[in-house]
């Protein structure tokens, strides 16, 4: 039981003292990146589907 509790002191005492956290407008300005860049992510797959999806079309109807 002992190491369980000095294990938590420790994950609390490097939590606290040693990591350092984002200000609110660093956060702000990685939430954009994040977004824009999900959201290009997201177009080119859209892309990337629907002209998959267009030539499978083509190919069915030369054959079928």
């Amino acid at each position: 039981m002992r190491k369980i509790k000095n294990y938590f002191k420790e994950v609390y005492n490097e939590l606290v003292h040693k990591v350092t956290w984002p200000s609110w407008a660093e956060l702000q300005n990685s939430m954009v990146i994040v977004m824009i860049a999900s959201l290009l992510i997201a177009l080119v797959i859209y892309a990337m589907d629907a002209s998959f999806t267009k030539v499978m079309e083509l190919v069915y109807s030369m054959f079928y």
